[in-house]
């Protein structure tokens, strides 16, 4: 048998509040066609027949139950009934005249057999479904540095016209995980009755990123020369800082230098009406290169820099960013102590004149919205609120554009 015409009108799908969803499917017609051959008793076709069958107004209801099991969403069926309008039935071949006369009684029977056959088929494919739910991890692995944690911290809260996930998304550092010295805080996200999606996250998740990349390791990287870019204003010798610091053309002339630039605690994120605020707490590390590579410490500066930006989404996720405030202090010195007040002016207009428009440039081209498999997201809106931020957006099949 195969199924040559499937007719149905679109599903109803109702949230049921304090449950989950109802999926209703009314007048759903099949043609199916098939090969038939008879055995019975005496009577034995020497070629096989075929038949056309049609069903007519089946109806299903199913009632799904949405869960948390474990920290993963859970699916069970609550409810299930089908019924089967009616079934006519058309043999061809074979030995159909010794079973034409009989057929307006036994259609009764295929109808039944169809019926009891829907909700075990139903059944399974939501057991199938719950089997994929559990095996979605919720311990992803970002990269070599970090990890995502995002398990449900309830059952959905359902209402009668959407459903809630709460998550506790935080990010861990893969070589030595623990908590961050600070705590989430509960945010409320507003319901967009026009928008099929609502995403939000706190500033608790990114904020938790960047302790996981602190405590690996990861936020810090040594600065030669040969990185600077020609057009930069100072470069990495001590002929040229030795205009802001004296002593260093004395005792280190003509000398290549060094620069372990780190986060000396942990960055943070704190969003608020419109706005992105940074604050980036660092510290850098400059040495005298030997001519035989050996590093030389000299001094270290302790940077501290905030920065205001905001981000919207056109076709892709896009924003701009802006020098707040930059200070440097002499946290350490082996060369005595010098004023950073020169240096702070400098540093603050490479940041303003070089850095800051190059990143501002990849902003402004913007990336991606993520995606989901076989969709994809559109009319998407960016909000950020006090404590968090949020996405509402429509989803659209990539296929049928639906």
């Amino acid at each position: 048998m195969r199924v040559v015409e499937c007719s149905m009108p679109d599903p109803s799908l109702v949230f049921v509040e304090g449950t989950g969803v109802s999926v209703e499917v009314s007048q759903l017609t099949l043609a199916i066609t098939g090969k038939w051959a008879t055995q019975f008793g005496i009577i034995h076709a020497n070629l096989p027949g075929s038949f056309d069958l049609a069903v007519y107004n089946i109806h299903i209801y199913t009632l799904l139950q949405l869960a948390d099991d474990a920290g993963r969403l859970s699916i069970t069926t609550v409810q299930c009934s089908a019924n089967v309008g009616d079934v006519n039935i058309q043999f061809h071949g074979g030995a159909r005249f010794f079973f034409k006369p009989f057929v307006s009684g036994f259609s009764g029977q295929i109808s039944d057999m169809i019926r009891e056959k829907i909700c075990p088929a139903i059944q399974q494919a939501i057991n199938g479904s719950e089997e994929t739910l559990q095996e979605i991890p919720v311990n992803i692995t970002v990269d070599q540095y970090i990890s995502l944690s995002i398990p449900l911290t309830s059952s959905p809260a359902v209402t009668h016209q959407s459903f809630e996930l709460d998550i506790k998304g935080e990010f861990y550092s893969r070589s030595s995980p623990s908590e961050p010295p600070f705590s989430a805080s509960v945010f409320d996200v507003p319901y967009a009755e026009n928008y099929m999606l609502s995403v939000a996250a706190s500033e608790f998740l990114v904020n938790s990123a960047a302790y996981a990349f602190l405590s690996s390791g990861a936020l810090q990287i040594n600065i030669t020369d040969d990185m600077i870019p020609k057009s930069f204003l100072i470069h990495l010798n001590t002929s040229q800082f030795g205009a802001f610091i004296p002593q260093l053309r004395t005792l280190y002339p003509n000398m290549e230098m060094q620069v372990l630039l780190y986060a000396s605690e942990t960055p943070l994120f704190s969003f608020s009406s419109g706005v992105i605020d940074i604050h980036v707490p660092a510290a850098a590390k400059f040495s005298a290169v030997k001519p035989d590579g050996t590093l030389v410490p000299l001094f270290r500066l302790d940077v501290d820099g905030s920065f205001s930006g905001s981000a919207r989404i056109d076709q892709n996720l896009t924003g701009a960013f802006q020098l707040k405030n930059l200070t440097l202090t002499l946290g350490s010195s082996e060369i005595g102590d010098f004023k950073t007040d020169t240096l702070e002016q400098m540093m603050a207009v490479m940041a303003v004149e070089s850095v800051l428009p190059k990143l501002d440039a990849a902003l402004k081209a913007g990336f991606p919205l993520p995606t989901l498999k076989g969709f994809r997201l559109i009319n998407s809106q960016l909000l950020i609120k006090n404590g968090f931020v949020a996405i509402f957006t429509d989803v659209q099949d990539s296929l049928t554009g639906l």
